[in-house]
């Protein structure tokens, strides 16, 4: 369960450069294309450079995939009018491979390609923790919730959680003044839950609003643990007060051990329900916090921010165009053998994909360039850490 801020172990971020409204508004179309996860985002920048040539590749890969039917792009009109909609609730769009994305969350292998953020977005690149827990927590867990976040807070910390009522809500209120950023599973205009109207519309004038959804998206249930990966990523750690066996919160943790990060969790009654998920997360390896000092001192060895550099990716951008100033190398050609190979090896488990090269005796940048074109057509599943399976819907 100790992920020991291991950031080293984490996929290098893509090369940075500021964009200009064109670049901007491709890159927007792109992810909000057809099948473009954050995966095959990332892959296809580095594959063309850009977000425009990336653009014009994608009919062509999804049918060397097996796709039958013409992959929706996203097209420019629709793409302005969400950065329209986002203007005008003062939000604004930060991608991967811009300047000012959080550091902590780009080296994560799933991070979101895009963030839309409201507030004060200095916030996401200084060292935080994240405080999640029960909505339905006791007046004890919200009041230790309360002090944890406060007392990191005096000590330099920015307290990141997912603005749920209970343990969301007592950490956000105790760090509004030091700094608290707030994770959203709908679109930024979207406030839920709408007990927290209130505080919503503080955390986006003193704190910072943070959601990959665009304005307007209400959130589904398959939202809320999205969201997750998102609260740990941007965090040092994350502590959990009060979590039943069966929690969203503990989501959160196991995406904080997979990231590498610390896991925290605050230990409770045994027969309190509250507690199961807490102590069940002790007993795997979290580190046990009675106070704001446990959390302090198991951070020390790592300093108060891990050291991230953000330009160790295989190539600049430069900004006068949408593109690397030496171009990527061209895709690899691929026989059809080679595919079939590949889909021969795939099967409903998640496989790595180091494995599939290994079963399949292939190159690993043909395979790499085989799942592309795979992810495109809608056959394949990304599922974090370079595993791979083929889609349930997949097409025969």
């Amino acid at each position: 369960m100790h992920g020991h801020n291991d950031f080293g172990r984490r996929r290098p971020p893509l090369p940075t450069a500021r964009l200009d409204d064109h670049q901007r508004l491709a890159c927007l179309r792109l992810i909000r294309s057809e099948n473009v996860g954050p995966a095959t985002f990332r892959a296809l920048i580095n594959h063309f450079g850009g977000a425009r040539a990336a653009l014009e590749a994608l009919p062509e890969l999804s049918r060397r995939g097996g796709r039958r039917t013409a992959i929706r792009v996203c097209s420019e009109a629709e793409a302005e009018a969400e950065l329209k909609a986002a203007r005008r609730i003062g939000a604004r769009p930060v991608f991967t491979i811009e300047p000012g994305y959080p550091a902590a969350l780009a080296v994560v292998e799933q991070a979101p390609p895009l963030l839309y953020v409201k507030g004060d977005d200095r916030l996401l690149n200084r060292p935080s923790i994240a405080i999640v827990g029960s909505r339905s927590a006791s007046a004890a867990g919200q009041q230790f919730a309360r002090q944890l976040a406060a007392g990191l807070g005096r000590a330099g910390y920015i307290i990141a959680s997912g603005l749920a009522l209970g343990i969301d809500t007592a950490a956000h209120h105790a760090a509004l003044e030091t700094g608290t950023i707030a994770v959203l599973a709908g679109g930024l205009d979207v406030i839920y839950p709408p007990q927290n109207a209130d505080l919503h519309r503080a955390i986006g004038e003193r704190g910072c609003l943070v959601s990959e959804m665009p304005p307007g998206f209400k959130p589904r249930g398959t939202d809320f643990p999205r969201r997750n990966r998102i609260i740990s990523g941007l965090s040092l750690g994350v502590v959990v007060v009060e979590a039943a066996r069966r929690s969203g919160s503990l989501i959160t943790a196991r995406r904080a051990a997979d990231q590498g990060r610390e896991v925290f969790a605050v230990p409770g009654h045994p027969l309190d329900p509250r507690a199961e998920g807490t102590n069940q997360l002790i007993k795997e390896g979290a580190t046990l916090v009675t106070c704001v000092e446990d959390i302090l001192q198991a951070l020390e060895p790592f300093g108060r921010a891990p050291r991230i550099d953000r330009d160790d990716g295989t190539a600049s951008f430069s900004e006068s165009s949408d593109g690397l100033e030496t171009p990527p190398e061209p895709l690899p050609l691929v026989e059809q053998d080679d595919r079939s190979l590949i889909l021969t090896a795939l099967g409903p488990a998640p496989v790595h994909i180091d494995e599939l090269a290994r079963a399949t005796g292939l190159p690993i940048r043909v395979v790499q360039t085989v799942l592309l074109e795979l992810a495109l057509a809608g056959r394949i599943e990304h599922h974090g850490n370079q595993l791979v399976s083929l889609a349930a819907n997949a097409q025969s």
